[in-house]
């Protein structure tokens, strides 16, 4: 029998095949912002350094010393990080940037406020005290006769006056020789005082003269004063150049430490701050009348703008009373003044 197989029906009954369906492509993630991780790692960075500055070397360029000259400046990191924490909208960066604000301000709360007991002028203001001064006066100062008028108005018992000039040491023993009657120049460096001044004498910190000491006679009795001047500093490729200024701080330092007399008083510009660590071998000795008795930082350097205290009043065997900074006289730095106790 012959047979035949069936054709597939194409009828209108026939049933349609269904269309499988085709997916989208999936759309493109939108690249992220940067992690808020990145900004805490920051903050926790930054208050670490901060709480361990006295701790960072100087083995590589001297960084520790130019970290912890600029130390109260590294306070503006705490707004910058906040801002990047809101623009990234990121809580834990804005909670981490409490780490450095609270370092900051346990470094330097107590800075801002006003520790002067008494702010006089001269034993008869203070009654049993001695109100120095300390001024670089500026070799290049344009106006020294002015400066010694604004420095004789202070009415100071002591000035000590750095980087005086051949050209300008006259014109200061002209202007101060009114109000002071004793004083006593050597090289560049020179003390003026309305007491008596005995044993003087140069301390040799460098090659020429930048140091001198000389007792003052007051009538609460002796006072060692120096008047100092250490190696200038500079920031450049090699780093923060600081070898000469370490050097003459050590040599200061085995002067103070060798002093005989209980009561010290060491004016000067030190080139370097109080909390660099490279100057310890004298501020360990001696305290800072602006850290104890003044009112702020006390920024001295550079005059027009001051962002560091690289002048100072230190003292030993003396209470600091209180401590400020002078205007900005014809110097590119700005003086000094405190109050001390006997």
């Amino acid at each position: 029998m012959l047979t035949t197989e069936e054709e597939p029906s194409t009828g209108a009954d026939a049933p349609t095949a269904t269309p499988t369906p085709i997916k989208a492509a999936p759309t493109p993630t939108p690249p992220q912002r940067a992690p808020g991780r990145l900004l805490a790692l920051a903050a926790l960075l930054s208050a670490a350094l901060m709480a361990l500055h006295a701790h960072l070397p100087n083995t590589a360029l001297n960084l520790g010393s130019l970290f912890q000259t600029l130390l109260p400046w590294t306070g503006l990191a705490v707004p910058a990080l906040l801002a990047l924490a809101a623009v990234r909208r990121s809580r834990l960066a804005a909670v981490a940037v409490l780490a450095p604000a609270l370092v900051w301000a346990t470094l330097f709360g107590p800075t801002l406020t006003d520790k002067g007991k008494d702010r006089g002028t001269g034993t008869g203001a203070t009654g049993h005290g001695l109100t120095v001064l300390s001024h670089n006066v500026d070799e290049a100062n344009p106006d020294p006769a002015g400066t010694a008028r604004a420095l004789a108005g202070a009415k100071a018992d002591v000035l000590a006056l750095v980087e005086l000039s051949e050209e300008s040491t006259p014109v200061y023993e002209r202007e101060l020789a009114a109000a002071y009657p004793h004083h006593a120049v050597l090289g560049g460096v020179g003390l003026w005082s309305r007491h008596r001044l005995t044993a003087v004498a140069e301390v040799e910190i460098m090659p020429w003269t930048r140091a001198m000491r000389a007792t003052a006679a007051t009538p609460e009795g002796p006072v060692a004063v120096y008047a100092a001047h250490l190696a200038s500093v500079r920031v450049s490729g090699a780093g923060f150049t600081t070898a000469r200024r370490n050097e003459a701080a050590r040599a200061l330092a085995s002067a103070v430490r060798a002093e005989p007399a209980p009561r010290v008083v060491v004016l000067g510009d030190f080139n370097g701050t109080y909390q660099d660590t490279a100057l310890a071998p004298v501020t360990s000795q001696l305290r800072s009348a602006q850290r104890e008795a003044g009112d702020g930082f006390g920024f001295t350097y550079p005059a027009g703008f001051p962002v560091v205290r690289i002048d100072d009043v230190l003292v030993k065997g003396m209470d600091p009373r209180a401590s400020w900074t002078l205007p900005a006289t014809g110097s590119d730095h700005r003086p000094v003044g405190a109050t001390l106790r006997f």
